[in-house]
């Protein structure tokens, strides 16, 4: 056991310049000050990343968990997924529809399922069998976060949104999870990359990741695993690994963010779309939280 830990949190790479997100960045520094004193306190990365992670679907202040909007058939449908570097124990979910935490139920698939994805009426049971609570009236909890207009939700591709969580514990493990009510105006069905183990969130001995942008350029450009060979195998830095990811992304068309923590307990936050969302916070650093600042 050591001193050293390190957590980041993103609340989507979607913002729009010129917004105002105070109210989203005092948030992410609140939740970033309780995942702190967690980490000290000897908790586990992979329960602060879940912890992390469901405070801001709770919210309703980004595009996951109560801040989702319906698909084109009127349906809100959420992806989720969490990952334990050191096991390689993961759990995740997809057009999973009314839950309150998707995250919550991605991470019991990894406790008590011998499944790593369950998706649709079938995560819906599992869910159900778990006991998680299901929102009751759909019309009245999902709002639109700050920066969503009506319209954002009426186009596909127009708005997209993520959160996620990061950590390095002071037992010198990692973890990561990512969740999201997908990009506005989408197909019934539609799945990007958050769910997907590897794409939108990874974690194993050397790093943790996750990811928000257009989903399908992330798989396309082999998301999270493009970052992690880079850092383990190509001997990248953390912060050239990211944007290894990055701007392959662009290459294809794309455009979001990713953050990740290493077992150094350095921390890397990169994005190329308008801006991301995004705190951190480490035994060697302040909490940082920021929407626009530059990150290259």
């Amino acid at each position: 056991m050591s001193d050293k830990f390190a957590l980041a949190l993103h609340g989507g790479a979607g913002p729009k310049a010129g917004e105002d997100y105070s109210v989203v960045e005092a948030h992410l520094a609140e939740l970033a000050t309780e995942g702190e004193r967690l980490l000290r306190s000897g908790e586990s990365a992979l329960d602060v990343v879940e912890i992390m992670v469901a405070n801001l679907e709770s919210s309703g202040l980004y595009v996951a968990g109560k801040g989702s909007a319906p698909n084109n058939e009127g349906q809100v449908e959420l992806d989720a997924s969490i990952m334990e570097g050191h096991t390689r124990r993961a759990g995740s979910v997809s057009a999973i529809k009314d839950v309150v935490s998707p995250i919550g139920v991605a991470k019991a698939v990894l406790e008590n399922s011998p499944c790593v994805m369950l998706t649709a009426e079938g995560a819906n049971k599992f869910a159900a069998e778990q006991g998680f609570e299901s929102v009751l009236d759909p019309k009245s909890y999902y709002i639109l976060p700050i920066g969503v207009t009506e319209d954002d939700i009426k186009n596909y591709e127009m708005f997209h949104g993520t959160v996620g969580a990061v950590a390095l514990d002071i037992h010198g493990n990692l973890a990561a999870a990512t969740s999201t009510g997908g990009v506005f105006g989408k197909p019934a069905g539609r799945v990007g990359d958050t769910p997907i183990i590897g794409i939108g969130t990874w974690a194993d001995q050397d790093i943790a990741i996750s990811c928000t942008g257009t989903g399908e350029y992330f798989i396309r450009a082999g998301g999270a695993l493009t970052t992690a060979n880079g850092y383990e195998l190509a001997g990248d830095s953390l912060e050239e690994a990211l944007w290894r990811l990055l701007d392959e992304v662009e290459r294809l068309g794309g455009d979001g963010g990713l953050i990740a923590v290493n077992k150094k307990g350095e921390i890397a936050m990169a994005y190329n779309s308008d801006g991301m969302k995004r705190a951190a916070v480490s035994d060697s650093m302040d909490i940082i939280s920021t929407t626009f600042a530059p990150c290259r």
